[in-house]
């Protein structure tokens, strides 16, 4: 099973047609089976399409494309968490070749404030993967020392959420480095979750941000913030990241993480 995963700073890139383009190419290459994608904008005054969802949502601008290169079997799961700048609908999307037996969405943040930017909302699709349920949820987390909206406390709800019996992928921005210990991401792992990029057979240095991006002003530093994680030791045969002019060309301040993992059989499963 393939997986992507990519925060896609959606109409804040120059060139961003062209972006969602090498984005398309990509997808009709490597045909992942789910992909989570993060900062997925639409204009607040764009035509509405259907639901909440409007005609110039980067997601719906991106099956477009990948429909005008004769890729049609993608699903698409979006849901709004807040507004930027005063000019978009910031938000978290699961596209998936595979049938989507649940869709879910909800806050992780104390906010449930759509004018409020660190107001933080997850999706998550339950798909049919060759009859074995599986579960995924695009994540755009906060930052660990962020006095008004605690890393820690939104991972609890994550956690809470999230827990079940069958295989379950936080695929996402967590917005804190896997290399600080103590922080964001060790919580995580001591909450009993499993890093596909340590789990890999094969892999790259990892690094998904380098130097300064919206969030880390600061950053000096080449960091890996975008992860796959899962609640199951599962037989990892690749992590790598792409999108980042070596591996295909940029399209966000983001790279991506794409993963190939070994699903067991159903009879595996169960033992």
């Amino acid at each position: 099973m393939k997986l992507l995963t990519l925060n896609c700073h959606a109409w804040h890139e120059e060139n961003q047609l062209e972006k969602i383009r090498h984005l398309a190419d990509a997808i009709k290459e490597k045909s992942y089976d789910v992909i989570a994608l993060q900062e997925v904008n639409q204009s607040i005054d764009a035509e509405l399409l259907y639901d909440d969802i409007k005609k110039d949502n980067y997601g719906i601008v991106l099956l477009e494309e990948l429909e005008r290169i004769g890729v049609r079997d993608y699903s698409f799961v979006w849901s709004f968490s807040h507004l930027v700048y005063g000019i978009y609908e910031e938000g978290v999307a699961i596209l998936t070749k595979h049938p989507i037996v649940k869709k879910e969405s909800f806050f992780v943040s104390l906010s449930t404030d759509s004018t409020y930017w660190k107001t933080r909302k997850i999706v998550g699709a339950q798909i049919d993967f060759y009859g074995l349920p599986l579960s995924f949820y695009s994540c755009h987390m906060g930052w660990w020392m962020d006095e008004e909206e605690p890393f820690k406390q939104q991972a609890d709800r994550l956690l809470q959420q999230v827990k079940s019996d069958s295989p379950v992928f936080l695929m996402g921005d967590f917005n804190n480095s896997a290399a600080l210990r103590g922080e964001g991401y060790d919580y995580l792992i001591s909450h009993g979750l499993c890093d596909t990029y340590e789990l890999a057979g094969t892999k790259d240095q990892g690094t998904t941000v380098e130097g300064k991006i919206t969030g880390w002003h600061d950053n000096k530093q080449d960091l890996r913030i975008d992860l796959i994680l899962t609640n199951k030791s599962l037989p990892v045969l690749s992590s790598e990241v792409i999108f980042n002019n070596r591996n295909k060309p940029i399209v966000s301040d983001h790279f991506g993480v794409e993963v190939e993992v070994r699903i067991p059989e159903k009879s595996e499963s169960s033992h």
